[in-house]
């Protein structure tokens, strides 16, 4: 006899996050600040990185004094490899394991094209949003496997700069590409250690990155192009982040969600 399905009262919230633990890369500003509070009201205990820890405290003090918060602020520095591996082991060593990974530190080189970018700025950005993310993920993805009851869940912070083509984001964009195959070959290789791995790809929103844009004389032009005639607010990232971060997307790997007011899919 086939047990019936419960009623959706009944049924657990999928999108809590209550004993897992969430490391956030580059969360001293802009979306990795958002996403730590919105992971650690979810239930998470949450694990901040940036190179200052003094640049993250203020947010650990605020989630910590959450019902139930709990959030540590750990130094990071993306670009090296004993400061990644310290990171996950303030993790572990604080919580006891880690479960997700948020890999949302980027730097971008400013409005350049490809042929005013230097080797410098194309070193600086690659190494930062995609070498850095491999390599965190590298060590996250050893830790999940070490435990064949343990699963985890890894989100890339992608961009629409993956799909649409505009002038003066090179190598930004390029990275941003990166992300989206990278993300695909990661989920396909890390299914065998328990591990869903998916990407988050904002449209514009008003960040360090984006205001030099979002804030010039061409923004009204900029937004007109948006079917829903408006920039994004963090707020519009919560769900989706949830959704990747918690059993409600157990059967989704591999996938790239845009957050952009449908912004692909206008012909300007």
């Amino acid at each position: 006899m086939t047990a019936a399905t419960p009623s959706p009262h009944q049924r657990p919230n999928l999108f809590r996050l209550d004993g897992k633990t969430a490391l956030i890369t580059g969360a001293s500003s802009g979306f990795g600040h958002h996403f730590a509070g919105v992971l650690a009201a979810a239930g998470a205990n949450v694990v901040l990185g940036a190179r200052r820890t003094d640049k993250i405290q203020a947010r650990v003090d605020e989630i910590n004094s959450f019902d139930g918060g709990r959030a540590i602020g750990v130094t990071l520095d993306v670009l090296n490899a004993d400061s990644m591996a310290a990171f996950l082991q303030a993790s572990i060593d604080e919580f006891g394991q880690a479960n997700i990974l948020v890999n949302n530190a980027g730097v971008e080189s400013g409005a350049k094209t490809y042929a005013t970018i230097t080797e410098d700025d194309w070193d600086s950005v690659l190494d930062t949003n995609v070498k850095a993310l491999w390599h965190l993920s590298k060590l996250f993805s050893e830790h999940v496997g070490a435990d064949k009851a343990r699963t985890g869940s890894i989100i890339n912070i992608g961009s629409i700069t993956a799909w649409r083509t505009l002038k003066g984001q090179f190598p930004y964009a390029v990275s941003k590409a990166a992300v989206k195959k990278v993300t695909e070959v990661m989920a396909l290789e890390g299914a065998r250690f328990g591990l869903r791995v998916n990407s988050l790809a904002p449209g514009y929103v008003l960040t360090d990155v984006s205001k030099v844009l979002l804030e010039s004389d061409r923004s009204d032009a900029f937004r007109a192009r948006i079917p829903q005639r408006r920039y994004g607010e963090f707020e519009d990232m919560d769900g989706p982040l949830l959704l990747l971060a918690s059993d409600a997307g157990s059967y989704m790997t591999g996938a790239s969600i845009v957050v952009d007011g449908g912004h692909i899919c206008s012909e300007i």
